[in-house]
């Protein structure tokens, strides 16, 4: 269907649409890509591609045109190595944020579930008391709460527990002389699946310098999945909670009792 013309130009609606499309994946691009260093490496594989236009196609440079062009011809599966990790949060952010899986309807008729760890509700009260605590004390800490994804690479990487979530147990993980205090726990359907599992430490060079390394590691985490992070900073006590890689320092415990209620209340 024809919108309008522009002397010999005609905009369709689905040229509007596929804009928009474009606009969109580019936009979640950019997210993904600034503050670490793979937005450098983007730039300098578009510099290429202007390069080869510029030499070949404009000046006729052959032999340049010859090298450029092998480079180019290999670019799709070089994007793919080097921007593995990206290309990964690029798909998660696509299949946990669509309208399809917000949409009550469409949960009802599709045969597969959207929400694969939303069997049991999350004990909010006993992990709000915990992190009250352990800010009080200072006991540093990082809570990893699964979503969609039951994050079995990264449990694998500490002692598997299937262990009910108590303020007593959350507090006595990481008490310093424990052995299990060194690295994170991950929850899944209110049970701690595991305890000192080890996190992919985010490559945002773009952080404060006095974000140490657990904050690091709770932002890399919820940069691949969409998985809460609750990070307790031994040096202050500070409360911080991150989602998709964006990280909210300095969270009082009623605030954090909230946002956990707004991401696992039942019916989410």
């Amino acid at each position: 269907m024809d919108l309008f013309q522009i002397g010999f130009l005609t905009i369709r609606l689905i040229d509007l649409i596929d804009i928009l499309i474009v606009t969109f994946l580019l936009y979640k691009l950019y997210n993904l890509l600034r503050g670490g260093v793979a937005i450098n490496i983007f730039i300098g594989l578009l510099t290429v591609y202007a390069l080869y236009w510029i030499f070949v196609k404009i000046l006729s440079m052959e032999l340049l045109g010859t090298i450029l062009g092998q480079f180019i011809s290999l670019g799709f599966i070089a994007l793919i190595i080097v921007f593995q990790q990206e290309v990964r949060r690029f798909l998660i952010v696509l299949g946990t944020n669509n309208l399809l899986s917000k949409n009550t309807f469409t949960k009802q008729i599709l045969p597969w579930n959207w929400q694969s760890t939303s069997g049991t509700p999350l004990n909010i009260s006993a992990i709000v008391k915990a992190c009250r605590q352990m800010s009080k004390n200072r006991t540093g800490a990082i809570i990893v709460i699964a979503k969609s994804s039951e994050l079995k690479y990264y449990s694998n990487t500490g002692d598997l527990m299937d262990a009910e979530i108590s303020q007593r147990l959350i507090e006595s993980i990481f008490f310093k002389n424990s052995p299990l205090h060194d690295g994170a726990i991950i929850v899944v359907n209110n049970k701690i699946k595991a305890a000192r599992c080890v996190l992919p430490v985010t490559e945002n060079v773009e952080l404060p310098g006095h974000l140490g390394m657990r904050h690091r590691a709770a932002i890399g985490i919820t940069e691949q999945s969409d998985a809460i992070a609750i990070v307790v900073s031994e040096e202050t006590g500070e409360i911080s909670i991150v989602k998709e890689g964006q990280i909210q320092v300095n969270v009082s415990v009623d605030e954090l009792e909230r946002r956990l209620k707004e991401e696992f209340s039942a019916g989410k």
